[in-house]
C-alpha cells in the first residue's frame, strides 16, 4: 500500500487521435461515445410521456441486435474453420446480449394501452417489422423470406446486405456443415430456402449425442440450444408485451398483431435439436 489517493482528471488537455471526433465536447468520455449525438436521437412526436421509453427501448434493441448479429457472424465464421472453442465463445457472447435484449421488454411491458394509444397515431406505418437488422438476425438462423426484401426496394444499402444475407450459409446451416465434415449425412438444401425439421438432420444430431467418438460435438449442440432456446424467450416476451398493451389490433406495420406473434413464438429455433430429445 502505498497510501496515495487517486482523484480522477478534472481537466483534460488535447486529444491525441480523435479526429473526427467533436472537439466542443465536454470530456474525452463524450468525444469517445459521441455523447451529444446520441441524446440527440430522441424526438417524440407527441406529449405523451411513454413514447420517450418507447423510443428508447427500441434505440438501444437496434444497437442490441447489431451487437448480436456480430457475435452470431463471428460464431458461423468459426464454423466455417472448424474452430469449434471460437465457435462456442462467440455464441456465448451472443447468449448475454440475448439475456439484455428479453429484458428489454420489462421496459415497455409496464405500458398501459392508453399511454399506447396516445402516441400510436404517430407512428403512422412503423414497425418493428420493418426492422432491417432484425431480419438479418432471422436470415441467420435460418428463418428465410425472400418476399420480405420488398420492403426495403428504395434503401439500396439495406436490401443489397440483406440480399448478401439471404444467399449465404446461416449460422445452422455452418454448424451442419461441421457434422457432414465429421462424416454424418446432412442432406443439401438451396441456401435461400427456410429451414424446415428434415428427419436426416435429427439423425445426424442423433448421432452426435450417442456416438461416443463425436462427443465434443455435443457442446456445439447444446450451445445452438442455449441460443434457440432464448430466441424463443424473446419472441414469447415480445408476445406477452404485445397483447399487455395493445391487444390483438392489427400492427402498425399491417401485420396481423398478436395471432402473428404467436406463431412466431411456437415456431422451435433449429427444430432437430429439440425433437431429438425425445429419442435420447
Amino acid at each position: 500500500m502505498t497510501g496515495q489517493t487517486h482523484r480522477p482528471h478534472l481537466r483534460f488537455g488535447p486529444e491525441q487521435g480523435a479526429g473526427g471526433q467533436d472537439p466542443g465536447a465536454s470530456t474525452p468520455y463524450a468525444r469517445y461515445v459521441h455523447l451529444a449525438e446520441l441524446h440527440a436521437l430522441q424526438r417524440p412526436r407527441s406529449k405523451e410521456p411513454a413514447e420517450y421509453a418507447f423510443i428508447v427501448t427500441t434505440q438501444v434493441m437496434e444497437l442490441l441486435f447489431d451487437l448480436l448479429h456480430r457475435d452470431w457472424d463471428a460464431a458461423r465464421a468459426a464454423l466455417r474453420a472448424d474452430d469449434l472453442d471460437a465457435a462456442l465463445a462467440a455464441l456465448r457472447r451472443g447468449q448475454h446480449t440475448q439475456d439484455v435484449l428479453t429484458g428489454s421488454w420489462d421496459l415497455l411491458a409496464a405500458m398501459t394501452p392508453a399511454e399506447f394509444n396516445a402516441f400510436r397515431p404517430v407512428l403512422g406505418e412503423a414497425s418493428g417489422f420493418q426492422s432491417s437488422a432484425f431480419l438479418l438476425l432471422e436470415f441467420l438462423l435460418g428463418n428465410r423470406s425472400e418476399g420480405l426484401l420488398e420492403m426495403y426496394r428504395d434503401s439500396p444499402a439495406e436490401y443489397d446486405a440483406l440480399f448478401a444475407a439471404l444467399r449465404t450459409p446461416g449460422l445452422y446451416d455452418e454448424a451442419l456443415a461441421v457434422l457432414a465434415r465429421r462424416g454424418l449425412e446432412i442432406p443439401a438444401k438451396p441456401v435461400t430456402a427456410r429451414h424446415r425439421h428434415d428427419a436426416a438432420v435429427e439423425a445426424a444430431w442423433r448421432a452426435v449425442y450417442t456416438d461416443p467418438e463425436l462427443a465434443d460435438l455435443v457442446r456445439l449442440g447444446e450451445a445452438l440450444l442455449d441460443t434457440a432456446e432464448r430466441v424463443t424467450r424473446w419472441r414469447q416476451r415480445h408476445y406477452s408485451t404485445v397483447k399487455r398493451t395493445m391487444g390483438g389490433k392489427p400492427g402498425t406495420g399491417g401485420s396481423s398483431g398478436l395471432s402473428w406473434l404467436k406463431q412466431s413464438a411456437d415456431q422451435d429455433v433449429f427444430p432437430e435439436l429439440w425433437s431429438v430429445r425425445n429419442d435420447l
